[in-house]
């Protein structure tokens, strides 16, 4: 996995979760880590559902953008 410098925290909601019913809620913030590589194969690296980061396809989620301290709180529960 190749990170990025300098990432600054993001966060998706999950709109699809064909296939992965038990490892991704619908609806859900899930916080993304950084992976080129995942992002250029058109995948997305989440914490998921287990508390570990996986790769799932990129059209299952939609960035969003959170105010300060839901940023906070949401980078504190994981």
């Amino acid at each position: 996995m190749e990170v990025t410098k300098n990432f600054i925290p993001q966060f998706v909601v999950c709109i699809k979760n064909t296939g992965y019913q038990a490892s991704l809620e619908l609806y859900k913030i899930y916080r993304v880590l950084p992976d080129d590589e995942a992002r250029n194969s058109g995948d997305i690296r989440v914490i998921d559902e287990s508390g570990e980061d996986y790769l799932y396809p990129a059209d299952y989620f939609i960035a969003i953008e959170v105010p300060r301290v839901v940023e906070e709180a949401l980078l504190h529960s994981s």
